[in-house]
C-alpha cells in the first residue's frame, strides 16, 4: 500500500503533478473517444402499434391485433415535444443516431468532469509555485 505524505500545505508538488497527469491523459483518452463518433440526433425511436378508429376493425377490440408498426422519432425542442414519423428502412437509421447522441452527452460530461478536476489542480500548482517564490524571495 503506497502512502502520501501530507505536509500543512496538501499533497507534495511531485503527487499533484503525477495527477495531474493521469488526468490529463484520461481527458486526452476522452477527446479521442469523441472522434469516433458518427451521426447523431437527439430523441428517442418508438415503435407504435395503432388502432385505425373504426368500430369494426380487429384492432378496436383486440390490442394484438394493431397496425402498424409505425416508428416514430420523439424530442423536445423549446420546452414542446415533436414527434417525426419515420420509414420502417429509417428507423434503424435514427435509433443508431439516437445512440451515438446519448454517447456524445455522456462523454461531454466526463470531459467536463475532468477539466474540472485538472483546472483545481492547475490552480494549486500554480499558487505552490507563487508560495515557493514568495519564500525564495524573503529569505534572500
Amino acid at each position: 500500500m503506497s502512502r502520501i505524505s501530507v505536509s500543512k500545505g496538501g499533497a507534495r508538488p511531485t503527487q499533484r503533478n503525477a495527477s495531474l497527469e493521469r488526468h490529463t491523459q484520461r481527458f486526452s483518452d476522452v477527446r479521442r473517444d469523441l472522434e469516433e463518433i458518427g451521426v447523431f440526433c437527439k430523441g428517442t425511436v418508438l415503435k407504435r402499434m395503432m388502432k385505425c378508429g373504426k368500430a369494426r376493425c380487429a384492432c378496436a377490440s383486440d390490442p394484438t391485433k394493431r397496425h402498424g408498426p409505425y416508428y416514430e422519432l420523439t424530442y423536445k425542442a423549446n420546452g414542446k415535444t415533436v414527434n417525426v414519423k419515420l420509414s420502417t428502412e429509417a428507423a434503424p437509421l435514427y435509433k443508431a443516431a439516437a445512440q451515438q447522441y446519448r454517447k456524445l452527452k455522456s462523454l461531454l460530461n466526463r470531459l467536463d468532469k475532468l477539466s474540472k478536476t485538472i483546472l483545481r489542480q492547475q490552480a494549486k500548482l500554480a499558487e505552490s509555485r507563487q508560495q515557493i517564490e514568495e519564500k525564495a524571495g524573503l529569505s534572500r
